[in-house]
């Protein structure tokens, strides 16, 4: 099974190890991964600022770096949810080009979606000791239907004590430019989940967005909170969080 692995623009910029954890599962897991050294963005923030042209050109070029594969896999329920959901609608006019992206987008999958639902995986290669508390991140939840799977694949794991916060499916606040646009509203969303978080006792939060993660680890420290650990789904599933044995 060849598979192309698109890291995304924020995984490669601010934590690579999402990268490297996402790989090392797919591999785990017997896939021959295939990951392009000239991908960059998905175009998701051009389309959601109403720049169309500069979206449309992202999604053609990443169509050609991974019109080999079978599957696309992302370690981000956000960009997977812009390729499986919105990339069809940006070539609604395009005739030439539908037809490929509607291939693409029936092929794409937001990582923990894929193990459970493609590969289905029994066996976890990394190893994790403590509890955990998840946020259900909005793009992956509400486009893709993500949200049993993680818990499904952090229940497969010995070490594992998952404790639910309140609201796990509320926004964190990020939204990407949504935060920018109206900051005091984002804050005050990503203090209720902060609040949430650690009334769940948890000692770490993860997430499969790694936007997510960015918000609310900075409020957390913001806060005061500097134990509080965030995350990635793909890091926790690989040992690639500093708790591997």
């Amino acid at each position: 099974m060849r598979v192309g692995l698109f890291v995304t623009c924020l995984v490669d910029l601010m934590r690579p190890s999402i990268g490297f954890a996402a790989l090392r599962l797919l591999e785990t897991a017997g896939c021959e991964v295939v990951v392009p050294s000239t991908q960059t963005c998905c175009g998701q923030p051009g389309y959601n600022s109403g720049d169309e042209k500069s979206a449309r050109v992202l999604a053609r070029k990443l169509l050609r770096e991974f019109e080999g594969c079978d599957y696309l896999v992302l370690p981000s329920g956000s960009c997977a949810g812009m390729i499986r959901v919105h990339y069809p609608t940006l070539f609604a006019s395009d005739p030439d080009v539908l037809e490929s992206i509607q291939r693409l987008s029936a092929r794409t999958y937001e990582l923990t979606d894929f193990l459970v639902n493609v590969l289905k995986i029994e066996k976890i290669p990394g190893r994790y000791s403590g509890s955990l508390t998840y946020h259900d991140s909005c793009s992956g939840l509400r486009e893709l239907g993500v949200q049993a799977q993680p818990r499904a694949l952090l229940s497969k794991m010995p070490g594992v004590t998952l404790s639910e916060m309140t609201e796990s499916t509320t926004c964190c606040g990020f939204g990407g430019t949504f935060a920018v646009k109206y900051g005091d509203i984002s804050a005050r969303m990503a203090d209720k989940k902060c609040e949430h978080i650690v009334k769940s006792g948890a000692a770490a939060v993860v997430a499969g967005d790694l936007g997510c993660l960015l918000n609310i680890e900075g409020r957390l420290r913001r806060r005061g909170d500097l134990l509080t650990r965030t995350l990635h789904i793909a890091e926790v599933l690989a040992g690639e969080n500093g708790e591997c044995t």
